[in-house]
C-alpha cells in the first residue's frame, strides 16, 4: 500500500473565514462538499470542517486523513498489521474511505479517489 499524502483535519466555527485564510495560506482555491450535515472545504493539505457539534465531536477523534491508491488494498494491509477497521470501505462524494484504529489507539481515515464499483 502506497501512502500518497495526508490531510490535516481542522474543525472550525466559521467556515467562510477559515476558507479565506487557508486559501491565501496554501495558494489554492478550496474544493467544497457536504457530508452528513458537515460542510467541508479541502484547501491544499488542510481539510476544514464545520457543522453541528455532535458531528464535529466525532470528526475530532480522527487524527488525519491519509490518501491511498486503493482503499480495499489499505483494508487488507491494515488488517494484516493488526489495525481494526471500524467503518468502510464506503463511497464518499470524491471516492471511497474507511476508518481504522491503529494498534496504538490512533484513529485515521483512509481515502482513495476511485469511483465505487
Amino acid at each position: 500500500m502506497e501512502i500518497l499524502g495526508a490531510s490535516l483535519r481542522v474543525c472550525v466555527d466559521d467556515l467562510e473565514t477559515a476558507v479565506h485564510f487557508y486559501e491565501r495560506l496554501a495558494g489554492v482555491p478550496a474544493s467544497r462538499f457536504e457530508r452528513g450535515g458537515v460542510q467541508v472545504a479541502a484547501v491544499g493539505c488542510f481539510l476544514l470542517m464545520s457543522g453541528p457539534e455532535a458531528e464535529l465531536e466525532l470528526l475530532r477523534k480522527v487524527a488525519a486523513t491519509i490518501a491511498v491508491e486503493d482503499v480495499d488494498e489499505a483494508h487488507r494491509v491494515l488488517s494484516g498489521l493488526g489495525a481494526h477497521v471500524i467503518a468502510g470501505p464506503v463511497a464518499t462524494p470524491v471516492g471511497r474511505n474507511l476508518l481504522a484504529v491503529h494498534p496504538d489507539g490512533a484513529v485515521y481515515e483512509y481515502v482513495d479517489r476511485r469511483a465505487p464499483a
